[in-house]
């Protein structure tokens, strides 16, 4: 497989185990997904596989931006990035599911959560931890 087909590959996955967390949190399948992390494991394997090619390339590194700037334009490495950030995001999300379920939050109240850690990350988690503090002021 090359890197597009990959890509596309662990997106999909991605998108898929966001939909569920989303649409069916409570959900058999979906708790067992959360208790054993199969996607974000999953991810790690890819994540694994592909960031090998780090110790290969000249002028790379995490010492400046140009450094972190030449490891990302070998298409191996941006791919091991993008499997670490939907790895690390679903692990986040799995933690607001989590959070959020023992501590009765309103599931309507977790989704633009979940919606905004599936697409930006730190966001998602930042605005779930604002519900939180809300809610736990009341």
């Amino acid at each position: 497989m090359d890197t597009t087909q990959v890509f596309s590959a662990v997106s999909s996955l991605a998108a898929l185990q966001w939909l569920v967390l989303i649409v069916a949190p409570k959900w058999k399948v979906t708790q067992w997904l959360i208790r054993f992390a199969v996607v974000p494991l999953l991810l790690a394997i890819v994540y694994s596989i592909y960031i090998t090619g780090f110790f290969g390339i000249q002028g790379g590194g995490f010492g400046s931006i140009q450094e972190v700037r030449i490891l990302f334009s070998n298409d191996n490495l941006l791919l091991a990035g993008w499997a670490h950030y939907l790895a690390f995001d679903l692990l986040i999300g799995f933690s607001i599911i989590k959070s959020a379920q023992d501590k009765s939050v309103s599931h309507w109240l977790v989704i633009p959560c979940l919606l905004l850690t599936f697409m930006f990350g730190p966001c998602g988690y930042l605005l779930y931890q604002m519900i939180q503090k809300i809610k736990s002021q009341r």
